[in-house]
């Protein structure tokens, strides 16, 4: 009899990355191939691209130079490269001149036609390249092999109509395609049948929801519709853009059980002339008014945000601004950036006209990371004497005789293990004792508020 081929999955990216290659891994699952844990034992392994930041990219461009000398020792073996960087010309002429040893590239767009793209991969000896340059419709009902558990993924709308100058993702994802409303529903229903009970739905501007379809819908008509399906513990939903965030939509999250109140604004800049070269389409002004009706609304509300330093341009007066909203916000944590310029986008070419040197892009990153460091302590620290409910991930990766799991607002939590019981999986009442920077921790404060999913854990790698 002979033996399945295997495939191996590298991941790079976001949330919308993890879930393509969830779809990429059940197509497989369904003509024959078993997952590998190693990439050296597979028979096909596909890197999954994301083109967002420069240092990605480094990454997926090393680690295809690194698969050439595997290649060369298993001839028969395929390499493929998908996702965001392969909608990219650069990427296809790169492999081309640099990475001739692998056999397919293919898109975001088209990531439904891989079985018959590797048919086609055995037809040729050159690299095969299908990347399609637009969208079309949404396709349903692809099989997926989705990482066991509790928590599950749910596509609600593809692509990007904003066009921040900084961004490629309009130019990788497409323009903004939303699913049915019933689909999503059906989807939900079947993952909380299944057991998955913690549910993220994405997109690239997920509160854009809807308004392509006819009647035009709100997210919150959607989040309000999966709230209600019994199994259901907790509804996620990322990532907003602060723009599209309706009154609706904060009325929904504070009137619901289910809906987390984990509010992620990304704001990317303080300052009204860096907005708007970044083509935000909200000021200083309008963002903080958004910021104020999410705190009234939601007194519990957990605030996030993303900060880009460094945009073409930036003064240290539009820097303070920065600093000065973020003192104002009170984020409970954010994810900063220094600018990373991406070809074809207006700000690269802004890049090279009106850059802001590298060392005060540091040095401007590390007094913001210091503002919010501390911010993020004294917002941890009145959460001593609290209890959370909380959802356990598995073992600390620092010490496997401690539990990590998250609070419905996304927060880390440690607590103590007791080897006798297996937490993974469950929601756990914790009372919290601790407080740092980074992270919760506290002791188990009652019995676990539902049981392990039944279903084997098979996790697909990721970065």
């Amino acid at each position: 009899m002979a033996t399945a081929p295997k495939y191996y999955i590298k991941t790079y990216g976001c949330q919308m990355n993890e879930r393509d290659s969830e779809i990429m891994a059940g197509q497989l699952d369904q003509i024959g191939y078993q997952v590998s844990p190693k990439d050296s034992e597979a028979d096909l392994i596909i890197i999954n691209t994301c083109a967002v930041r420069a240092s990605a990219e480094q990454h997926a461009f090393g680690y295809i130079g690194q698969l050439k000398q595997l290649k060369d020792s298993r001839p028969q073996m395929r390499l493929a490269v998908a996702g965001c960087m392969a909608q990219e010309p650069g990427t296809v002429a790169w492999i081309k001149r640099h990475a001739p040893h692998v056999d397919l590239v293919f898109g975001t767009h088209n990531l439904h036609e891989l079985p018959r793209l590797l048919e086609e991969v055995e037809e040729h000896e050159a690299t095969v390249v299908e990347v399609w340059k637009s969208a079309g419709d949404v396709v349903e009902h692809l099989p997926s092999h989705r990482n066991d558990g509790v928590r599950a993924y749910v596509n609600i709308i593809y692509g990007c109509d904003k066009f921040c100058t900084y961004c490629i993702v309009p130019f990788t994802r497409g323009k903004e395609r939303s699913r049915e409303l019933p689909d999503v529903v059906d989807e939900v229903r079947a993952l909380a049948r299944e057991g998955y009970q913690d549910i993220t739905v994405l997109g690239q501007n997920v509160n854009s929801y809807g308004h392509d379809l006819v009647p035009a819908l709100d997210l919150a008509d959607l989040l309000e519709a999966l709230e209600k399906i019994e199994g259901v513990r907790w509804l996620h939903y990322i990532t907003p853009h602060p723009r599209d965030f309706s009154q609706r939509l904060i009325s929904a999250i504070a009137h619901s059980q289910t809906i987390t109140h984990h509010v992620h604004l990304p704001v990317q800049a303080g300052s009204n002339p860096i907005l708007k070269r970044m083509n935000r389409k909200y000021t200083r002004e309008e963002y903080l008014d958004l910021v104020s009706r999410v705190k009234t609304a939601i007194p519990d509300a957990s605030l996030t945000t993303d900060i880009i330093v460094g945009f073409p341009g930036e003064s240290e007066e539009d820097f303070q601004q920065t600093l000065d909203l973020v003192r104002e916000v009170r984020y409970d944590a954010a994810f900063t950036f220094i600018y990373s310029p991406r070809e074809g986008t207006p700000a690269a070419r802004w890049e090279g006209r009106d850059p802001v040197p590298n060392p005060i892009k540091k040095d401007r990153l590390n007094r913001l990371m210091e503002l919010q460091y501390q911010i993020s302590l004294e917002a941890n620290l009145k959460m001593i004497g609290t209890t959370e409910t909380v959802l356990i991930d598995g073992l600390s990766r620092k010490n496997p005789n401690v539990w990590a799991g998250r609070t419905q607002s996304n927060k880390v939590v440690l607590l103590d293990r007791d080897p006798a019981v297996d937490l993974i999986d469950r929601f756990v009442p914790v009372r919290i004792e601790q407080a740092k920077t980074f992270y919760l921790s506290g002791r188990q404060a009652g019995a676990p508020l539902s049981g392990r999913s039944p279903r084997r854990r098979v996790e697909l790698p990721l970065v």
